[in-house]
């Protein structure tokens, strides 16, 4: 597989003639969606799915989403294009095996509505959580997309979550609201007090998986 981060948690999946992208979100580059087959969305919030960016793409061409069935209400026009998911459900997207973790979004806080909310493995390789801390107990991760910076989290939490996964790497997701003083700081304490691989990619950065 070939990744691709771009901006904030939108990640693009090619695999044998195949593109998956998840979490295309309003801070995440449109060019992310060019020729895609499937997306992945982990939930509702608009910095992970930008309803007019998929509107467009499926304008281009046929796309299939899939997703909690609580994103019917939030696609809008788009919501025949909805595969629903649960979590615990394994299938295929654009020729890539997924599974389906979690449920529920990491609570902000107690008077805030906690919504739908599903990490997905993709091809038994690459994890990325949503916004959550769902740790897969069924299986080693080989690559983990960490979220290191949230109104959902803190470092400890993050720390704690990419310990408890213990994947072979880590790389920086759900990053877009960070400045580089911020990120420098987080960066380096990420790598120093973890036994994990870890970096952030700079958006654009394309990687194998």
């Amino acid at each position: 597989m070939r990744l691709t981060k771009y901006t904030h948690s939108c990640i693009r999946v090619e695999h044998e003639g195949g593109v998956l992208v998840v979490d295309p979100g309003i801070y995440s580059e449109r060019g992310a969606l060019d020729g895609v087959d499937a997306v992945l969305i982990t939930h509702e919030h608009p910095d992970h799915v930008d309803v007019a960016a998929l509107a467009e793409q499926r304008d281009r061409q046929p796309v299939v989403l899939y997703g909690p069935a609580s994103l019917a209400t939030t696609l809008d026009g788009l919501a025949d294009a909805l595969v629903p998911v649960e979590a615990g459900t394994e299938f295929t997207a654009a020729g890539v095996p997924v599974r389906a973790y979690g449920g529920r979004h990491a609570v902000i806080h107690p008077d805030l509505p906690v919504v739908e909310n599903l990490a997905y493995l993709i091809d038994d390789v690459v994890y990325h959580p949503g916004d959550s801390f769902v740790v897969p107990e069924d299986v080693p991760i080989d690559t983990l997309f960490l979220p290191i910076h949230a109104p959902w989290a803190k470092f400890s939490e993050s720390l704690d979550f990419l310990r408890a996964v213990a994947p072979r790497r880590a790389y920086a997701l759900h990053d877009g609201l960070l400045n580089d003083y911020g990120l420098n700081v987080l960066n380096n304490n990420f790598a120093r007090l973890s036994d994990v691989d870890y970096r952030r990619l700079v958006p654009g950065t394309r990687i194998d998986a």
